[in-house]
């Protein structure tokens, strides 16, 4: 059988997307595959994304597989992050006075500075490689989910993305998404999704190995070997680990939960809102993920708007991919449609859904193009919502009243709030009288604390060298302390697309 490995490190996404289903062996920090060196077993190595730039997980030990593998002529293919492995060096310094680098291999010619993307794309193939064989002049569709996609230098192009925007502006244009080494066997790509979407790409992996029918046939079956080792670990490296069933587990329908019952019903859904910018949604939403994961639950995770980086943290931890629907979109920015999403969710082998809303559940309200906000997307799919405020800005007692005012208004838009958060809260005894004062004011019965993380790296999100492993830990260890998830179950209820209010309704209701 021919042997495909996949880079098992921290801060890698190795469940991200599906690869084309060819991974069949785990490639770890020590540089071997079942005690032998890495480079004498493998047939090709793939590099997924994540922060493994951040992580700083690339050890003498896998650096030698792959400068091995490539003077041997195997393939390898870097994706993001594994791009920037193959690369001179990254700027991971996006919000730094100065240049943050991260030194690469050097094996392909470029270096990466800046540059958020996550759209999905359509990328036009410009030169030959395994990859790309006979296909120079195609296009192939995947997705970008990227702090760092500026990339520069003089390695051959292989592809070129036609994006929308970058940096939070619209900015459409084609951008530098793939390169090739001189002798083409090494390809790194910003393109999320591409084997799994374009199976001619795979296609060609396996006719460079040279692989028969019944060696296909055993790197599928070795896939999913794979796939149980490593979907039954929770996050890379922190022993923590859950019962596991892969959807074909079932006979192929793959419609069952974790706990072996079939459904055709839609899971129930929920959504993680705020009053405002860095609340910590994310961090909640990551930590309730895993904490859920823990205890055997298989959990989907959903951004409102176009900005899915937020959610990798999640999927990190959950070893779920990044799909079509991962992003709603609101005010034409994001992937998917509500009304979509719902009706691609039915039947689907999820306990629970959580949606991570963006900035202030209200931000976009006024908008008078519809949907534009995380508010009116629950109002349109009956989804409860849960508030959180953070305590940092303007003190525990500003985030009480705004958690106050917020969900009042929630209420007078018809959204069901089930809950309210204090984040980051320093001072139990304001806390617990801030909490008495929301259920008083609101009629929650569910309001909880939750002190600051301390986080042992500079920044802590998607925006600041975020290193996913320390991240996704300190969450999850913060959720199971101070979040009960057992409760969290009970407020999700099934969605029902009922249709978004008029901007002239939002308007009475809002000025009412």
């Amino acid at each position: 059988m021919k042997k495909i490995g996949i880079l098992y490190v921290k801060g890698a996404l190795p469940n991200f997307e599906s690869f084309g289903k060819l991974p069949t062996h785990i490639l770890k920090d020590n540089g071997l595959i079942n005690g032998k060196k890495a480079h004498q077993v493998l047939d090709g190595l793939i590099i997924p994304g994540g922060s493994i730039m951040e992580s700083e997980s690339i050890t003498p030990e896998v650096a030698s597989v792959i400068k091995k593998m490539d003077n041997q002529g195997k393939f390898i293919l870097g994706m993001c992050s594994g791009f920037q492995v193959l690369s001179h060096k990254t700027d991971i310094g996006r919000k730094s006075p100065c240049p943050v680098e991260r030194d690469g291999l050097g094996i392909l010619d470029v270096t990466f500075h800046p540059l958020i993307g996550t759209d999905r794309v359509q990328a036009e193939i410009t030169d030959e490689s395994f990859l790309t064989s006979g296909m120079v002049s195609e296009t192939i569709n995947g997705f970008h989910c990227h702090t760092y996609g500026d990339i520069r230098g003089d390695a051959h192009p292989v592809l070129f993305s036609q994006v929308k925007r970058t940096d939070y502006s619209d900015n459409p244009r084609k951008i530098l998404a793939g390169v090739r080494n001189d002798e083409g066997n090494v390809v790194g790509t910003m393109i999320h999704g591409s084997l799994d979407e374009n199976p001619a790409l795979t296609g060609n992996i396996l006719q460079f190995m040279d692989a028969d029918e019944e060696e296909i046939h055993l790197i599928h079956q070795g896939n999913q070997e794979l796939l149980k080792k490593i979907k039954g670990e929770i996050g890379i490296g922190f022993d923590i680990y859950a019962d596991y069933h892969l959807p074909s587990d079932t006979g192929g329908d793959g419609k069952i939960s974790p706990n072996n019952q079939e459904t055709d019903e839609l899971p129930p859904f929920l959504m993680i809102a705020s009053t405002g910018s860095d609340s910590g949604k994310t961090f909640l939403t990551t930590g309730m993920v895993g904490a859920l994961r823990r205890k055997g639950y298989r959990v989907g995770v959903l951004k409102v708007g176009p900005d899915t980086r937020d959610i990798v943290p999640s999927l990190y931890l959950n070893k779920e991919p990044m799909v079509k629907f991962s992003s709603i979109k609101i005010g034409g920015l994001g992937w998917k449609n509500l009304e979509e999403i719902i009706n691609e969710l039915k039947g689907q082998p999820y306990d629970l859904i959580l949606i991570e809303g963006v900035m202030s559940v209200f931000t976009g309200l006024l908008n008078e193009k519809t949907p534009f906000s995380a508010a009116e997307i629950a109002r349109a799919g009956n989804i409860p919502t849960i508030m959180v405020s953070g305590c940092n800005k303007g003190g525990i007692e500003t985030a009480a009243l705004d958690l106050v005012s917020h969900i009042q208004m929630l209420q007078k838009l018809g959204i069901k709030t089930t809950g309210a958060i204090l984040n980051k809260v320093y001072h139990d005894k304001i806390a617990e009288n801030a909490s008495n004062y929301i259920k008083k004011t609101t009629g929650l019965d569910w309001v909880a604390s939750v002190p600051k993380a301390q986080l042992a790296v500079r920044g802590g999100t998607p925006e600041v060298e975020l290193k996913l492993e320390d991240f996704c830990l300190k969450a999850m260890e913060t959720v199971e302390k101070y979040v009960s998830v057992d409760e969290i179950l009970k407020m999700a209820q099934k969605p029902q697309f009922t249709g978004y209010c008029s901007y002239e309704d939002i308007l009475a209701i809002y000025l009412s």
